[in-house]
């Protein structure tokens, strides 16, 4: 195979099976052509369905913890327990509360990630998890 399709085939086997239906979806609009239609006999599901099923099935096992408002009032609150979670001094953690939304902690649990958001909400925070 050429250098090329080898890194095409690479960036493939990263994308989340979102990003593979959209893809799919994508190909179809360009390039005029419909994946519903096995072109296989053998009974092989088409590719959208079997991404949308397993889609379904899959849970995610990794989170990104953002900080996306912090009411002037609960500031200070906040700017602790976003020290205590990332570690940083104060003056990068009062970097990150004055200018958010930021990204707190990326690829967490589930388990830390709904841990951290119970933390900073019950502080006054909006927190979204992706």
């Amino acid at each position: 195979m050429s250098e090329k399709l080898d890194r095409i085939i690479e960036q493939l086997k990263s994308l989340t099976l979102l990003e593979a239906s959209e893809l799919v979806s994508q190909i179809e609009t360009v390039f005029g052509v419909d994946t519903s239609v096995s072109v296989n006999s053998g009974g092989f599901a088409p590719l959208a369905a079997v991404a949308a099923s397993v889609e379904a099935v899959e849970e995610q096992s990794s989170f990104d913890v953002i900080l996306n408002e912090v009411p002037a009032d609960k500031k200070i609150a906040i700017l602790k327990i976003v020290r205590n979670i990332t570690g940083l001094g104060l003056k990068e953690s009062k970097d990150i509360v004055d200018n958010v939304p930021k990204v707190l902690k990326e690829g967490t649990t589930k388990e830390d990630s709904e841990k951290i958001k119970k933390e900073l909400e019950e502080a006054g925070a909006k927190v979204i998890l992706k």
